[in-house]
């Protein structure tokens, strides 16, 4: 079996123990690495949907490309990085990767092609680099403390997330709302995030020794009850779970808001995320990373049922964006916490690119079924589909989270 025996029991966490100084730098260059992502994602939606003009289902294939279609990536990258035992090499790659692809942004004009591609090689880099990265947290904590370093670095993370947008803004401001100057300003803050990792963050290696990887060996990961449940859940989970970019375009257009106004929308989700994680990882901990978890499920299906409903006006702008938020804080670094301790330290990497994998694949085909809904239905009868979706597989999830939460918790 490869369940760790190192955890603590819930309601014993340590206060007493400090964040890894990793998990710090780590945390410093997705900071930097998320101003530079978020200032493309804040106001790519626009950008594809009403700049270029694109339809929802080309929208809807564009964002799942953004997220799932270089996921089998995931794997590869997870696998060599134990292999090697370089996970900070891959994550570096995988950082520079996506420092080029801005440039190949700002070359791909209104050719849906090359903007396709250019979005691929930028997933492709966060493909290769949030294993290895996540991993390093892993091996950088103690299993029992694992919540709360994750939802350190998930605020660091946010934090920047928090910040990209306006970053965005000011720069569309400044340059006569040109998109390209967001794209040339977000490459530049990349190469910025690959400098930190390069000078602060310190590798784990194991002794080769002792270490045995293999394809056999990453294979036989989901023969392991905890692991098979979490990778199942987590992929049902993603199938329900529609893009930011479908979220805020429905918002938008339902509060009528203004162009200008649109990035502002991550930027409140990010805010919520950024006051919730440390907390939420904290709980985590303590009360088991299970029901905080499927939680953050919990207030996704809220956002998705207020979505589908007439409730207008700031208060539900501002409760939808919150609730947002505390899905990102219950699950991103929370999903990662609870898989840490069930795999073996020589396949931590491949086995989180595994559970992740799973994740964005199914993201990829919930985003093309949303494009197609939107299309068949109109967005308000997509909503509704995905919001009944969404009831039925944290249901799901919950089964078969539930059964192995003594092993995972």
């Amino acid at each position: 079996m490869y369940l760790a025996s190192v955890e603590r029991p819930a309601g014993t966490l340590d206060r007493t123990k400090r964040i890894a100084g990793n998990v710090l730098a780590l945390g410093a260059v997705s900071l930097v690495t998320d101003v530079s992502s978020e200032m493309v994602s804040a106001v790519l939606p626009l950008y594809l949907v009403v700049g270029l003009g694109l339809g929802p289902v080309v929208y809807g294939v564009l964002d799942g490309l953004y997220t799932g279609a270089t996921a089998l990536l995931r794997l590869v990258g997870g696998y060599v990085a134990d292999r090697v035992q370089r996970r900070k090499l891959i994550a570096g790659l995988g950082y520079g990767i996506s420092a080029v692809a801005k440039a190949g942004l700002l070359a791909a004009g209104a050719s849906v092609p090359a903007l396709g591609a250019a979005i691929v090689a930028d997933r492709a880099g966060k493909g290769l680099r949030t294993a290895p990265r996540d991993a390093l947290i892993t091996l950088s904590t103690p299993a029992g403390d694992l919540g709360r370093a994750f939802g350190v670095h998930r605020a660091m993370d946010s934090a920047g997330a928090f910040a990209g947008p306006l970053v965005a803004i000011a720069v569309l401001a400044a340059s006569g709302q040109a998109f390209d100057a967001v794209f040339v300003v977000s490459g530049c803050i990349a190469v910025i995030g690959v400098l930190v990792l390069v000078l602060l963050v310190r590798d784990h290696r194991a002794d080769s020794r002792k270490t045995s990887v293999d394809l056999r060996a990453a294979a036989a990961l989901l023969k392991v009850a905890p692991i098979r449940a979490l990778f199942l859940g987590a992929a049902l989970l993603g199938l329900s779970t529609i893009g930011d970019g479908f979220v805020y375009l429905l918002l938008q257009r339902r509060e009528n808001l203004a162009t200008g106004w649109f990035p502002l929308l991550a930027v409140g989700t990010s805010l919520a995320y950024l006051v919730l994680a440390v907390p939420f990882g904290t709980l985590a901990d303590r009360i088991g990373r299970t029901p905080v978890f499927l939680g953050g499920y919990a207030a996704l299906a809220a956002v998705y049922l207020l979505l589908t409903t007439s409730w207008g006006g700031l208060p539900a702008l501002l409760t939808v964006l919150f609730l947002y938020g505390v899905f990102y804080a219950a699950t991103d670094g929370v999903l990662m916490a609870l898989a840490g301790p069930v795999l073996p330290p020589e396949l931590r990497t491949t086995g989180l690119a595994l559970i992740q994998t799973g994740q964005a694949l199914a993201y990829l085909v919930s985003s093309v079924l949303f494009g197609l809904a939107w299309s068949w239905w109109d967005a308000a009868g997509a909503i509704r589909f995905f919001a009944v979706a969404g009831v039925v597989t944290l249901g799901g999830s919950a089964a078969l989270l539930l059964r192995t939460r003594g092993a995972a918790r």
